[in-house]
Formats: structure tokens, C-alpha cells, sequence
């Protein structure tokens, strides 16, 4: 019985991606990029440049306010994690080589999409009693209908996909059979680390983030670009199967599947989607509650961090089971990218599920402050004790499901916090500002935290 609702949820899935959020997400950014004049790839090095003065960058006079650089980890925190190795990779085997193409066309116009979603929460956002800032979709969904509905749904539906079921399963399945012990005991160890850092908020999420993500994107990268270099010669005839399979959906489980390209793009796109994070709106919670004071400056960070995170991390775990072969292999999809690397160093057994760990405890932790933050915008008071309560017996259950359907789980909840923030952007989209010269943009008369009453 549950194994029919889950391949009905997939079939579901399928459905809403390919036909609905596919033509979303490109309608969308092939808009705002026409709009900006493709500002993502015109003013690059502007962007980067924006990057590396950011960590010398003091704006605001909150001593409790987030840093710029620190929101910027933070927000990088949890869209660079375990899907960006495994589900990109598991893309590949479903849609084949080319599905990397619409990953890769789903970031650069999803940048934008990110970008807009951070500057309209900045440029909305209000100062609390604390003297701090907020903002978000919950903020500028109200402003952009004119009711309260459109913010209360996106606080519900953020909420359940800040509970980042997926992740949590992947790292209880891979330390429970490391360090050899039950899962029960890895899953619990888990929550109660998770639960000790969230108490720090957002600031000490963007610490540990400001730590943990160069180390293990260097480590990453560093390792990948070995193999490659060993496999040089097998590189051109790889991006040469990677632009053909675009075109006619390729899969390793299947062959060839279908008369068009629709799967590729429908798994590049929503997995694109979900490796950036694109159109979930946590980023905007996130930069909003920054000391910085200039909308355009503050959000031209996603644009690198989107870049970054797919052009780095997701094309390096994609090439990786391409020039290796696994790809085509029967090797569960959470192992290709271990067997990859294993093929050129030893102890990858040990290495991968410590390395998969690290990047999928810091998506956990910030989403779960994001969750938590949420959760007590709806209700101030009695809020987080039901957040802990839904987020304990979530993560708890689903670490004893399928990683197949948790990430179905994430994907459907994520598609209907895309519609949501695309129809809010859209309706604001004449406030988006790309000039990233603009001066300081003066935050909101001070509002009550409250969205539901």
C-alpha cells in the first residue's frame, strides 16, 4: 500500500515537474534574464569581485545582526550538500548525460530567480523590536496579493521542507554502517547535534558553514580534478555524449527512453532546481536577516553562490561517474560517486560516508533554523515546541524509508514553494533592481512579526 502512494507521488511528481515547473523556471529566467540584460554572465566579474569585498564588508549597527560573507555560507550551507553529489548523479543514470546540460541551463537563468528572491525580501523587509531585521517570502507574498494566505502557505510549506528528510536518512544510513551501529543510535546522535547548533540561530549556522563548506568543496574538487586529469583523453568524447544525450534522453536504466528530451530536462531541471535551491525562498529569509544594507550588492552573492554550487561541485560529480563508467554500472545510486573516486584512491568506503556526512549536516542544520525561524513567525509562542515535535518524528521516521521516496517527498513540497515564490516574484518582478551600484535601499518602518493574525 504505501510503496503504490509513493510510485503515485512519483508518477505526480513527474507530471507537475515536466509539464508546470519546467516551463516556470525557464519562462521565468529566460524573463528576468532579458530583463538584466543577462547581467549573471555580463557582470560576472563585478559579482566575484562584489564576493571577495564582502568579507571585509561592515554594514549595519546591530551587534546581533548576520555579516554579509556569514549569510552568504549560511545560505550556501544548505543548498550545497548531498544532493549535489548523489541526487545530480542518480539524475544522470535516470535521464542520462545530457540531463547535466539543464542543470547547468537551470542555474544559469535560476540564478536570477534566486537573485530576485533575495532582493525583493531585502528590499521588504522589516526591523523587529530587537532592532534586527526580517524578511522573506512571508513578507513579500503579503505585499504582493494583498492578503495574508499566499505568506501563511509558504510558512506551512517551508516549514515541512526545512524537516530535510532526505539528507537526514543519507546521513544515518552512511554513519549507521561506518561506525557499524543501529540506525536507531546514528539517527539519534544526529538529531541532538542538530538540535544543540540550531540554538545558535542563523549566526551560528553561517560560522560552521563558514568553515565546513571551502574545506570540503576544496577536498571535493581537488580529488575529482585527480581523476580527471587521469581520464584526460576520455573528456572530449564525454562532453561530446553529454551534448547528444540532451537531445534524445539517454539512460543508463532503460536505454534509450522515449521520443524527446523531456526526461532529460525534466530531471535536469528539478534536480537543478533542488541542488540551488532555486524558488524555495529560504535564501531570502537568510540574506534578509544580514546587516547589509543594499539589496543588489547583498543578492548578487547568489548569483556566485548558484554558480558555484553547480558549476563546481555538480559538473565535477557528474563528469566523475561519466569518465569513470559508473554510471552505467548496477551500483546504487547513492555509492556512484564513491565508486568513482574509489577506482583512484583507497579507503573511499570510510572517506565518502564523512564527506557526505559533513555536507549533509550543514544543509540540515540551516534548514532547520530556517524551519524553526518560520515556525515562530506564525506563532510566536507555542511555535517551536510544535516544530520540534513534527521535526523529531519526521526525521526519525524517514530515516527508515527509501532515499527514493524522501527525495520524492522534497520535490513535490519544493515544486509548490516554487509556483508560490514565482507568482510573488513576478508580481513584484517591476521592484527588481540589477544595478549592483545602486545605494543603500532604507529597510521598512518597523512591523510585527506576525503574518497569520
Amino acid at each position: 500500500m504505501i510503496r503504490e502512494a509513493f510510485h503515485l507521488l512519483g508518477q505526480t511528481e513527474d507530471f507537475l515537474w515536466g509539464y508546470i515547473g519546467f516551463p516556470i523556471v525557464v519562462l521565468l529566467g529566460i524573463y528576468l534574464s532579458w530583463k538584466s540584460r543577462c547581467v549573471q554572465l555580463r557582470r560576472f566579474p563585478a559579482i566575484f569581485r562584489n564576493f571577495v569585498s564582502a568579507f571585509s564588508r561592515q554594514e549595519g549597527d546591530s551587534p546581533t545582526a548576520l555579516h554579509p560573507i556569514r549569510a552568504f555560507f549560511a545560505s550556501i550551507g544548505g543548498s550545497l550538500g548531498i544532493g549535489n553529489v548523489v541526487c545530480v548523479a542518480a539524475a544522470v543514470k535516470l535521464g542520462g548525460p545530457g540531463t547535466i546540460v539543464w542543470i547547468w541551463m537551470t542555474a544559469i537563468i535560476g540564478a536570477l530567480i534566486k537573485y530576485s528572491e533575495v532582493y525583493i525580501g531585502m528590499s521588504r523587509r522589516r526591523v523587529g523590536p530587537d532592532g534586527n531585521s526580517r524578511g522573506g517570502p512571508m513578507y513579500f507574498l503579503k505585499d504582493a496579493f494583498g492578503v495574508s494566505w499566499p505568506a501563511t502557505l509558504f510558512c506551512l510549506l517551508i516549514c515541512m521542507y526545512s524537516v530535510e528528510i532526505y539528507q537526514f536518512g543519507v546521513v544515518a544510513s552512511v554513519t549507521s554502517q561506518a561506525m557499524g551501529v543501529s540506525k536507531w543510535v546514528s539517527a539519534s546522535a544526529l538529531l541532538l547535534i542538530i538540535v544543540l547548533v540550531e540554538r545558535g540561530g542563523f549566526r551560528r549556522i553561517g560560522l560552521i558553514a563558514s568553515i565546513l563548506v571551502p574545506c570540503v568543496v576544496a577536498i571535493y574538487v581537488a580529488m575529482g580534478s585527480y581523476v580527471l586529469l587521469a581520464n584526460l583523453e576520455r573528456l572530449p568524447a564525454v562532453f561530446m555524449d553529454i551534448i547528444h544525450s540532451a537531445f534524445t534522453a539517454r539512460a543508463a536504466e532503460g536505454g534509450f527512453v522515449g521520443s524527446t528530451c523531456l526526461l532529460a530536462m525534466s530531471h535536469g531541471v528539478r534536480r537543478g532546481c533542488y541542488s540551488s535551491d532555486i524558488g524555495v525562498g529560504y535564501a531570502s529569509i537568510i540574506h534578509s536577516a544580514s546587516s547589509a544594507t543594499t539589496p543588489a550588492k547583498q543578492a548578487s552573492l547568489l548569483i556566485f553562490e548558484v554558480f558555484m554550487d553547480t558549476f563546481f561541485v555538480c559538473t565535477m560529480s557528474v563528469l566523475l561517474v561519466l569518465v569513470t563508467g559508473t554510471w552505467t554500472e548496477d551500483i546504487d545510486s547513492l555509492l556512484l560517486v564513491q565508486a568513482s573516486l574509489g577506482k583512484y584512491f583507497p579507503h573511499m568506503d570510510i572517506f565518502m560516508p564523512f564527506f557526505l556526512s559533513l555536507l549533509g549536516y550543514s544543509v540540515i542544520i540551516t534548514y532547520f533554523s530556517t524551519g524553526m525561524y518560520t515556525m515562530r513567525y506564525l506563532f510566536p509562542g507555542w511555535g517551536p515546541r510544535l516544530y520540534y515535535v513534527y521535526a523529531v518524528a519526521a526525521f526519525l521516521t524517514f530515516s527508515f524509508v527509501e532515499n527514493g521516496q524522501a527525495i520524492s517527498i522534497m520535490s513535490f513540497v519544493g515544486f509548490f514553494l516554487l509556483v508560490l515564490n514565482a507568482a510573488g516574484i513576478w508580481k513584484l518582478r517591476h521592484t527588481v533592481s540589477f544595478d549592483m551600484a545602486q545605494e543603500d535601499h532604507p529597510m521598512s518602518a518597523a512591523a510585527p512579526e506576525i503574518a497569520a493574525s
